[in-house]
């Protein structure tokens, strides 16, 4: 197969089991047919505005003004702005970490500086013995909390972890759990080490100190924590300002890696045009194939971006036409069906591979890829961002794009510029070609830039999010937005001074200020015909707005990636007034704004506060919002789940504020059936100990702790749960007797016999079999002969467990047509998060995944005194 039809999202290829149509369609769709609507399955922030209308509005009727004085005179002078510009407060102050956790050097410095007069004790070279602490009993790591790392001037090793989601802490019913036995971890008495995986081996100290891992899984840990990685800690450097006009005076890079050439398909597979087989050229191929995995898509569906396709691929026809022919004029007699078949195949194959295979061709895609992660940043080692380049294919879009569909071309050096310091050697591309220039420019922090034929939009590569030029970067934003809370009052008194201002720029000017603050509008910028219909503050049309008396406006538009905006507000009367005088004389399409541009806002904005923009003011309100709504939470007493729920409820409050709306996952209501699943299962088991219980002393069943019984559980369902559970456990036997085989075979020892899967198998069904014969008794049998008071401590456990995970359900629920992501990403002050965590005592991995404790090393050091 491609590598370019494997670079295509599972998500737009599903499996097909449908009659062939037209194009290869199950329902033959047709490109000049209207796309099907889908706003009856989207949420209302997500449907589709009608179809604008180029009507003369009518002149409403409102009460008239209490005085004329508020109509605004066009020609009068502009006022003079007396606001004063505040400097930006240094960052450093916000994230300085106590001297305990200095590198040494800097910590002997600072004790020289000081007036006390206490002497620097040597080190000992014989360290006291560290108390062994035995690990908390838990059913997830992802209880553990990261360790604060403690400051040194040598390399420290770095572990990898994989991303932590609270939700998916999956575990197996009853009936088949073991107990994994806890792990001793050894405890350093300044620095909290992170707790050891339960399923590896403990560390152990030598005479010398040196670590010695456990082997079987130990080894890949052991493989991960040789790779050692020095941690530049730039906020600690005294460089977190980053104002300076030079970024970097050193920088050596290996450039970008092309995606690999298209792979013609078998000389079997071929599309269908009129029911005859159309033999083409590779390059004609090629672009089909884009379009022949995505018919089973949604994509595949849209009047658009079917006729965007064809258009495209007709123009490549012509350079490159049917090689017995053909002449393809019709997008309705096309069948690409036999090419998503094999791409469905092809796909099946992939996933059947073994282990084995599938770790040979990632280490050789890690092999190919290791010298583009990373670069030379002033001789320090830093990770490369996106070093890959996108493959061709068709352009997606977000919403209701005008080009979705079109051609993206394959980026080929000639295309590229890149950027590297004058002394470092010029990097050989991946594929045959010549870079299109090479530059010097130490005041960007690109690495490489290029423009997309689609859109026309520049494409650059980046340092990679955990880097200290992004660390910076982003710390001076959020520290920008916190300096807006000295500004904000006498900037607010300002603009609601000009809602009445005899100039009807300033007037308008003020209006949309309010609109930005209040409401966390984006500004918005002008687009053109050929782009999305999408609009900001600053780019409303009449007919987005609409009045409704007395006080009330109502928003209806698309803002960013076409995700509609509906809101209805009661806003001033003042503001009431501005907008219909705004719209007095206008027709639907005319701006609303019309005085008013996004430059023209953002250079008043920078005259109230140096570096000020329409986007510090989303990034301050969205952070104090939700600084203010977890303040306000009363969690005194409340579980881990509880604490998680009050965390993404404000989270979810502030993402509705920035209007970060999503349409309803496609996989939801699979997912959330999946968990009511899951609940019964856990419920199944509480029951099965409450029996067990009863089944050692009959007393128990008269006390009110034990004796209410899972109503929602019938017999019919737990029929039906111990198959599946039967089912499941036989595949779990199946799969792990072919891996211990697999295994087996790599270190050329005889595999096992089938006979031992045959006898785990007949153990499996024994003990379902025991189950069934439980059925509809108050008494069940107990592994292990446990006692009264074990079995009551496992039930108050896994009743605990229970409740959070009912809040879990309750939380993915109402997040269902919220994106959190976004906001957490980048409006709100990672450092909001880290001080809440450490006053609730929530491990940070529960809230942040492992991608953005990379990203805000220098917010994870905050107190528990720290306020946005």
């Amino acid at each position: 197969m491609s590598s370019d039809s494997e670079s295509l999202s599972d998500d737009d290829q599903m499996s097909s089991s449908k009659a062939t149509g037209i194009n290869g369609h199950p329902n033959g769709f047709k490109a000049d047919s209207s796309p099907l609507s889908e706003d009856d399955d989207m949420p209302l922030k997500q449907q589709t505005l009608p179809p604008r209308r180029n009507l003369k509005r009518k002149k409403s009727s409102y009460a008239d003004s209490s005085s004329e004085d508020d109509m605004p005179l066009a020609s009068s002078p502009a006022k003079q702005s007396n606001s004063a510009t505040i400097a930006m407060p240094g960052a450093a102050a916000a994230t300085t970490v106590p001297t305990s956790m200095l590198p040494k050097s800097q910590r002997l410095a600072k004790m020289e500086e000081s007036d006390d007069e206490e002497v620097v004790k040597k080190p000992q070279k014989k360290k006291p013995a560290r108390k062994k602490v035995k690990k908390e009993d838990s059913s997830s790591e992802d209880d553990e909390p990261i360790a604060v790392s403690k400051a040194s001037a040598r390399k420290r090793k770095v572990k990898e972890e994989s991303d932590v989601d609270y939700s998916s802490d999956e575990q197996k019913p009853m009936v088949s759990k073991k107990q994994v036995p806890k792990k001793a971890k050894k405890e350093l008495p300044e620095t909290p080490v992170p707790k050891a995986k339960a399923n590896g081996k403990a560390k152990a100290k030598d005479k010398d100190g040196a670590e010695e891992e456990g082997k079987g899984k130990g080894k890949k840990k052991k493989k991960k924590e040789e790779e050692e990685e020095e941690v530049y800690r730039w906020w600690e450097a005294g460089d977190a300002n980053g104002d300076g006009s030079a970024k970097w005076q050193t920088l050596e890079h290996n450039g970008v890696i092309f995606p690999p050439p298209y792979e013609s398909l078998p000389s079997h597979v071929k599309m269908k045009y009129d029911g005859k087989d159309v033999s083409l050229p590779p390059e004609s191929e090629e672009v089909a194939g884009f379009y022949g995995a995505l018919i089973e898509s949604d994509h595949a569906k849209d009047a658009t971006f079917n006729k965007n396709f064809f258009n495209d691929w007709m123009g490549v026809l012509k350079k490159y036409p049917p090689l017995n022919g053909l002449k393809i004029t019709s997008f309705d007699k096309c069948d690409f069906r036999p090419m998503f078949d094999y791409f469905e195949s092809e796909k099946a194959k992939k996933k059947a591979m073994t282990s084995a295979e599938k770790k040979e061709l990632k280490k050789a895609k890690d092999e190919m890829e290791a010298k583009y992660i990373t670069c030379l940043l002033d001789g320090r080692k830093e990770k490369v961002g996106n070093f890959r380049v996108e493959p061709p294919g068709l352009f997606r879009g977000r919403g209701e794009h005008p080009k979705k569909g079109s051609l993206k071309h394959r980026v080929r050096p000639d295309d590229i510029i890149l950027n590297i310091g004058k002394d470092a050697p010029i990097p050989v591309p991946n594929m045959p070609g010549k870079w299109k220039s090479i530059q010097h420019d130490n005041t960007v922090t690109w690495l490489a830039t290029w423009t997309e034929n689609i859109n026309q939009s520049h494409k650059y590569v980046f340092l990679a999010a955990g880097s200290s030029l992004k660390g910076q970067s982003d710390m001076m934003k959020f520290e920008k937005a916190r300096e807006l809370k000295s500004h904000v009052d006498r900037i607010r008194a300002n603009y609601s001074g000009d809602l009445r201002s005899k100039v009807m720029a300033e007037r308008q000017r003020a209006t949309a200020m309010y609109f930005i603050d209040k409401l966390a509008l984006r500004a918005g910028n002008e687009k053109g015909e050929d782009e999305a219909d999408t609009v900001g503050c600053c780019s409303l049309r009449c007919e987005h707005v609409t009045l409704e008396s007395p006080n009330f406006i109502i928003f209806d538009f698309l803002g960013k990636d076409s995700i509609r905006y509906y809101n209805r507000v009661t806003v001033d009367a003042q503001i009431f007034k501005n907008i219909r005088i705004f719209k007095e004389n206008k027709v639907d399409d005319d701006s609303l704004f019309d005085r008013v541009t996004t430059a023209s806002l953002n250079k008043h904005l920078n005259s109230e506060m140096k570096g000020l923009t329409a986007k510090v003011f989303r990034t301050y309100n969205a952070s104090a919002t939700f600084q203010r709504l977890l303040d306000e939470s009363d969690l005194e007493g409340a579980t881990l789940q509880e604490k998680l729920n009050a965390y993404n409820k404000a989270n979810r409050m502030v993402a509705i504020l920035c209007n970060h709306q999503r349409s309803v996952p496609k996989t939801h209501d699979q997912s959330m059936e999946k968990m009511r699943q899951k609940y019964k299962g856990l419920k199944y088991d509480r029951m099965k100990l409450r029996y067990g219980l009863f089944g050692v002393d009959s007393k128990y069943k008269k006390m009110d702790k034990y004796k209410e019984d899972e109503s929602d559980i019938d017999d019919d369902w737990i029929v039906e749960y111990e198959e599946q559970a039967k089912e499941k456990e036989i595949e779990k036997a199946e799969k792990k007797f072919v891996k211990e085989n697999e295994k087996l075979a790599e270190d050329d020892v005889k595999p096992q016999p089938a006979s031992i899967l045959q006898e785990r198998i007949k153990a499996i069904e024994d003990e379902f079999k025991r189950l069934a014969k439980e059925r509809g008794k108050t008494t069940a049998a107990v592994k292990g002969n446990k006692t009264p008071e074990k079995l009551m401590e496992s039930i108050d456990k896994l009743t605990e467990r229970i409740k959070s995970f009912k809040l879990q359900m309750v939380d993915r629920d109402e997040g269902k047509e919220v994106a959190l992501g976004t906001s957490k990403i980048n409006y709100l002050d990672p450092r909001i998060t880290a001080s809440w965590c450490k006053i609730h005592e929530v491990p940070i991995e529960k809230l942040f995944s492992k991608t953005l404790q990379v990203k805000f090393p220098w917010a994870m050091e905050v107190d528990t005194e720290w306020k946005f």
